[in-house]
């Protein structure tokens, strides 16, 4: 796969930067069938701790690209976050229910990034439009009415190569040569703290330590436990203004500021180093032909570990329009959907992040424990909704336009995203799909019609929704609804583009 001189040098979509968001990306374009080309400088995956969390819509994700079940063995389901005060007691309870959601998984993945990468770029082997190439440095990229060229040098041989394409996607990080190259700014959303963020292995047992993720909000010296899987344990602690940096991640301080918690001769210190947690949004997440994802268009506090899942789901909101323009079914300002749809979307968890950052480190307290809710037999507790995506598609304001499908059971065990692959569905109720299909067939082409006597539940969820009909885009957003099936013309008609594959005439 690493093979510059027996490879292509023109492709529909060059990736710069392999971390799970730029692999994510790429086993979507090959689901596509695009011709992708993925640029990475380093050599292989980094082998230290990095992100820790996952959520439930990530894992239908990864169901889509057809690795769920194999990232199920590196994962543990997490019981909730809990945060506490100087003295120890609970002020604030954010639990994860052990049942399924409605996305078809559970809410709360905990997991190691390395094992994770591993499975997600062993996937990209499965496709053979996907190309990965190792070891290359990104210089140049610059665009024309034609396509994109990018010029990069091969760190193993010092070859400078050049490759043209349609479309670049900057998947390389906070410090995005792409985003530098479409000239975007950053708004900053205020929040930037030093953390000393330290991945222990533990020698022996800690039942003590508990599962749940812990939030200490004290004054003092904020700091957060994360359980990861098997042996594996992470603290983040606060770095004082006046403190260094350099010296709070010798083995020494590290080990005074974890005596809270752990001993040196109880765990092996895997990794220390001090982090600046910061918040902000790129302002222009499209150039032309260059856009950017993951951390290169935001950067949030980890406090709600939605850092890379919302890289995640740019990921899924991106590869299906960049899949619709390209096969011609779609003008090229569909991609200004992506921006307007997932902008907002991501601020709205990064401000909830910053909120929880002051109650962690008590300089805003009363703003965080607004957004927990009273329960009579005991503290706040924090129930955190996803919100709806920002303006772009959407069939009229209904209440679910721009919110989560929920996904259905299938007989055997099945799930419906599997059925329904990743593209267009139409959800109706029993008895309507037959009809729908004689009628309206060059409306349909394209589109996965699932009726309610196939899925287990969809029935009961159209009926609670009022409702005979319901479209979902291919990242299992809800585009519009039908409430009667004399609704359901005008809601085909409400795709912005066509279905239907160009013949090649």
């Amino acid at each position: 796969m690493n093979d510059t001189s027996a490879s292509s040098q023109t492709f529909d979509v060059v990736i710069v930067g392999r971390g799970p968001v730029g692999s994510t990306l790429a086993n979507l374009l090959g689901l596509c069938g695009l011709r992708t080309l993925v640029l990475e400088r380093e050599a292989k995956a980094y082998h230290l701790p990095r992100a820790v969390h996952f959520d439930d819509e990530c894992m239908r994700v990864f169901q889509t690209i057809g690795l769920g079940e194999a990232i199920l063995p590196h994962v543990i389901l997490s019981p909730g976050m809990r945060f506490v005060d100087a003295e120890g007691r609970l002020v604030l309870d954010w639990p994860r229910s052990r049942e399924l959601t409605p996305m078809g998984w559970h809410l709360s993945y905990r997991f190691h990034q390395p094992d994770l990468e591993d499975v997600l770029n062993k996937g990209l082997e499965r496709w053979s439009h996907i190309e990965v190439r190792n070891r290359c440095d990104v210089f140049a990229i610059d665009q024309d009415h034609t396509g994109a060229r990018v010029r990069y040098e091969d760190l193993c041989t010092g070859q400078l190569v050049e490759v043209r394409c349609a479309y670049v996607v900057g998947c390389d990080g906070a410090r995005s040569l792409v985003r530098r190259f479409i000239g975007a700014g950053m708004d900053d959303l205020g929040f930037h703290e030093r953390w000393l963020v330290v991945d222990v292995l533990l020698r022996g047992e800690r039942p003590d330590l508990g599962d749940y993720s812990v939030q200490f909000c004290n004054p003092q010296r904020p700091a957060t436990y994360i359980r990861g899987t098997g042996r594996r344990r992470r603290w983040e602690i606060t770095v004082r203004p006046d403190e260094d940096a350099l010296l709070a991640a010798q083995p020494g301080r590290v080990w005074e500021l974890l005596s809270p918690w752990l001993k040196a001769n109880e765990a092996e210190i895997e990794r220390a180093a001090v982090y600046t947690f910061h918040s902000a949004i790129a302002q222009q997440w499209r150039s032309g032909r260059l856009l950017l994802a993951g951390d290169s268009a935001h950067q949030t506090p980890p406090f709600l570990g939605q850092g890379m899942c919302a890289g995640i789901r740019d990921a899924a909101n991106l590869a299906w329009k960049l899949d619709y323009v390209l096969q011609g079914k779609a003008a090229p300002d569909l991609l200004d959907t992506y921006q307007s749809e997932r902008a907002p979307h991501v601020r709205e968890f990064i401000e909830l992040a910053i909120r929880l950052g002051g109650l962690i480190n008590t300089k805003a307290v009363e703003a965080a424990l607004a957004t927990g809710i009273p329960h009579d037999d005991g503290p706040l507790k924090l129930e955190v909704r996803k919100p709806r995506l920002g303006p772009g598609l959407a069939f009229s304001n209904t209440a679910l336009s721009g919110t989560l499908a929920p996904q259905f059971g299938l007989p055997n065990n099945g799930r419906s995203d599997d059925r329904v692959g990743y593209r267009f569905a139409l959800l109706c109720k029993s008895g309507c799909g037959a009809a729908l299909l004689q009628q309206h067939h060059p409306e349909l082409a394209g589109i996965e019609v699932l009726r309610g006597e196939e899925a287990t539940g969809l029935e009961a969820w159209l009926e609670e929704q009022g409702l005979t009909a319901a479209l979902v885009r291919p990242d299992r957003h809800i585009l519009g609804t039908a409430q009667t099936e004399t609704d359901v013309p005008a809601l085909l008609s409400s795709l912005p583009f066509s279905t239907a594959i160009p013949s090649a005439a």
